[in-house]
């Protein structure tokens, strides 16, 4: 596997032999100071050039970085749905290397990149190399803009509510053994606000000071112990006993995050929702037992 110096040397490397290339920059987890190195971060590169369209009319170009193992254009299959994407203004590729590295590259034209950093600008950007002194003066690279941001009340109502009222529909699919569609509810519905409120749980314990990571991956590092267990019998496998002693982990943890948060900021735990789903839940399961 190649190491990353010599990942960025390539990349930095393309980059100044090629005239077309006017800067590069680069984003993602390799520039944020808080999270370990480690052989699997993606190469998030930008290549700042004249127009798009040369490198796309010979897309296998990007060959130059090594053999690849899988490729993705993602805005080609954004197309395939309809989404139009101005690929004159920016275009990007996807590539796993077979010696295991892999890059997400885009092009973008220079105006698109003066536009970006001016209205959007990434806090975990570091210019690689600027040929025309296009870029502003970049301050060190901060995640501050990914730190769990604080609920107000209405988004805390919002989130219990949503927990507990999704809940009917996973009981819905058990019980006409629609598992496709229970998984789904309970997996992606209710999950969410359930792995919000973990998120604000870790934010009232760390000041909000800090991300837990895209889809909760550092939930184990921030949460005692004992609740990160809960957290891990969340999940079931596809028997619908597993299912439902799932389902009512959840509703524990759930209680007992949520009701920690509310006294942090001084809003109300709604019990009566908590209470009047449980019973309507411990309801459908003995109906199902009974069939």
């Amino acid at each position: 596997m190649r190491t990353e110096q010599e990942m960025m040397d390539l990349i930095i490397g393309i980059a100044r032999k090629d005239e077309r290339i006017r800067a590069v920059y680069m984003n993602g987890s390799r520039t944020n100071p808080n999270i370990p190195k480690d052989i699997f971060q993606d190469y998030d590169i930008v290549y700042v050039v004249q127009k798009t369209q040369p490198f796309i009319e010979n897309k296998n170009w990007v060959t130059v970085f090594g053999d690849i193992a899988v490729m993705q254009l993602p805005d080609d299959n954004d197309n395939a749905w309809g989404a139009n994407h101005d690929s004159n203004r920016s275009y990007a590729w996807l590539m796993l290397f077979k010696d295991g590295n892999r890059i997400d590259l885009s092009i973008e034209i220079v105006e698109n990149t003066i536009e970006s950093f001016s209205k959007n600008y990434d806090k975990l950007t570091i210019v690689l190399l600027d040929k025309d002194n296009i870029f502003p003066k970049c301050p060190t690279p901060t995640d501050v803009d990914y730190w769990i941001k604080k609920p107000t009340k209405e988004q805390y109502h919002a989130h219990c509510n949503e927990f507990w009222w999704c809940l009917q529909n996973v009981a819905k699919g058990i019980t006409r053994d629609e598992l496709p569609y229970g998984m789904w509810m309970y997996n992606v519905v209710v999950r969410e606000p359930l792995e919000k409120m973990i998120e604000w749980y870790i934010g009232t314990n760390t000041n909000f000071s800090l991300s837990a990571g895209k889809q909760g991956k550092y939930f184990k590092k921030y949460l005692p112990i004992e609740l990160y267990n809960l957290y891990k019998e969340t999940f079931s496998n596809g028997e619908y006993d597993n299912f439902w002693i799932a389902m009512f982990t959840a509703c524990k943890l759930f209680r007992i995050i949520a009701t920690q948060v509310g006294v942090y900021f001084g809003y109300i735990y709604n019990e009566d929702e908590e209470i009047g789903m449980i019973e309507y839940l411990k309801w459908v399961q003995n109906k199902q037992t009974s069939v």
